[in-house]
């Protein structure tokens, strides 16, 4: 039983840095899709390209808008997703040691 209750924290634990790992990258592909359309590159308009970009948008935004309420931008330079992304590893480091004890 407690060879299970181990196992059974490990999954759990390797769960949540899973669930850290996919919002880390869709924050930085998110991040890198703000980076390209700031230098004039947009993509055709289409059903799926709107959806996609709605998506990160709505799933981005509201942990960077936080971050940018502390963090003003320097000039045009936004320092807020990198502070975001390091809180993010900082906050699943600690999550995944605390379940797995």
């Amino acid at each position: 039983m407690i060879f299970l209750a181990a196992t059974v924290r490990h999954d759990i634990a390797n769960y949540v840095s899973g669930l850290f790992t996919v919002y880390i990258v869709l924050l930085f592909i998110y991040i890198l899709l703000n980076i390209a359309f700031s230098f004039g590159l947009r993509p055709p308009y289409s059903r799926v390209s709107d959806a996609i970009l709605g998506f990160l948008r709505d799933v981005s935004e509201p942990l960077l808008r936080v971050f940018r309420r502390f963090i003003p931008p320097i000039g045009q330079i936004d320092l807020s997703p990198m502070l975001a992304i390091i809180v993010l590893y900082f906050v699943r480091y600690l999550l995944v040691s605390l379940i797995n004890g």
